[in-house]
């Protein structure tokens, strides 16, 4: 059992909430966990590493436009990885995989100076499907290009306000992407429970 205190209250995962399916992937046998309503196990890792009042403390302001961003795209059904390197010389700030293999790529700006020097967003238009801005309120998004998506967030959550055009990657590059995706996430999860390992993510 892991046991998380937040603000006085304990969130509890037990084995017994887990089950592999046929397939060898984990489900749910319960759909609330201490009054959560969860859909699926990445919701589940959620209200348990994730709370609402999780601290920010340390975190720089793009990181926490990218908890927002991945937040409500996991409420989409997306799953996602920060600071993701989807070619040697690129990182995005974040890589989303949906479930029906759609590749997202969102680029977290905190303000005017932290997009004019990003030179590199156009090379990351060739490894995703559909390219968005995550930004604040109070970010001028009219800089922004209008034929990328545009999600604006904070710290806890965000909302898509203008959908990206999509643009399909090719079949091959489809599959390296997935397969580099799945990779780097299950070596996060690993660094995650295995601490003291050390390997390159």
């Amino acid at each position: 059992m892991v046991d998380q205190e937040a603000s006085g209250s304990v969130i509890s995962l037990r084995r017994e909430h887990l089950v592999p399916d046929e397939a060898g992937a984990l489900r749910l046998t319960a759909r609330k966990l201490n009054g959560r309503v969860l859909r699926n196990v990445h919701e589940l890792f959620i209200a348990n590493v994730m709370p609402d009042d999780f601290s920010t403390d340390g975190l720089l302001p793009g990181q926490i436009l990218a908890r927002g961003v991945c937040r409500h795209l996991a409420s989409l059904d997306f799953a996602c990885v920060e600071e993701f390197v989807p070619a040697p010389g690129l990182r995005v700030d974040v890589m989303a995989l949906g479930p029906k293999g759609e590749v997202w790529i969102v680029e977290c700006k905190s303000s005017r100076s932290d997009f004019t020097a990003d030179r590199k967003w156009e090379g990351y238009l060739d490894y995703c499907d559909r390219y968005f801005w995550g930004v604040d309120e109070g970010f001028p998004s009219e800089l922004l290009p209008l034929e990328t998506g545009l999600i604006l967030a904070d710290a806890y959550d965000g909302e898509i306000v203008r959908m990206a055009p999509e643009d399909k990657l090719a079949a091959p590059r489809r599959k390296a992407m997935t397969a580099r995706f799945a990779r780097h996430a299950a070596r996060r999860l690993h660094a995650m429970r295995d601490p003291g390992f050390t390997f390159l993510i």
